[in-house]
């Protein structure tokens, strides 16, 4: 695999349900500093950034809640970005309807609330992304430079970092069932 130079910013809590393999998508809204106000995939596979800003306990279901306590014990050092899995952007679904993102709930960590307020954040809609998860041989510690702060989904990094060696998450079985559910869930039917 070749090396990745570019990052997505998520939420430290759902980084590490992806890394667990608890996780297999992605719900995007965009930031702020987003140039069309909407997410956009901008890159189909990129290194997990995870942040602690903005996460809270009552943004996740209960069942993570002492996960979160964990992850926080375990930040890295003030001022440096711990990279350790990368993903791969398998399937991309634009949902406009509140209740196709409500039929997801089970698939992610984050909170009912969490989700309608995302939902509903600067109109209406969400991307669900579709997001096949490795885990990198190695972990890198990088500078967390000014440049990578703020409510922007996408940073690119210093350099490219080696993907060589990486593992999946979760088997090729288990995510081609979730590109399976997510269909039946998200796609429209086709009426003759």
């Amino acid at each position: 695999m070749s090396p990745l130079q570019h990052a997505l910013k998520e939420w430290a809590v759902v980084c590490r349900a992806l890394a667990d393999g608890r996780q297999a998508l992605l719900l995007r809204k965009g930031g702020i500093a987003e140039k069309t106000g909407r997410f956009q995939v901008e890159h189909e596979r990129f290194w997990l950034f995870p942040t602690y800003a903005h996460q809270q306990k009552e943004g996740i279901v209960a069942e993570e809640a002492a996960r979160l306590e964990q992850i926080e014990a375990e930040r890295p050092p003030e001022g440096v970005a711990r990279l350790t899995h990368f993903a791969e952007i398998k399937a991309a679904y634009q949902v406009e309807e509140l209740y196709d993102v409500e039929k997801l709930a089970g698939l992610h960590v984050w909170s009912a609330k969490t989700v309608e307020t995302r939902f509903s954040y600067r109109g209406s809609g969400l991307c669900v992304l579709a997001a096949r998860v490795y885990r990198s041989v190695e972990t890198f510690d990088l500078p967390d430079k000014k440049e990578y702060a703020g409510c922007r989904s996408w940073v690119e990094l210093d350099r490219a970092l080696p993907t060589e060696g990486a593992k999946p998450v979760i088997t090729d079985e288990a995510f081609a069932n979730l590109l399976r559910t997510l269909d039946l869930l998200l796609a429209p039917t086709a009426f003759a």
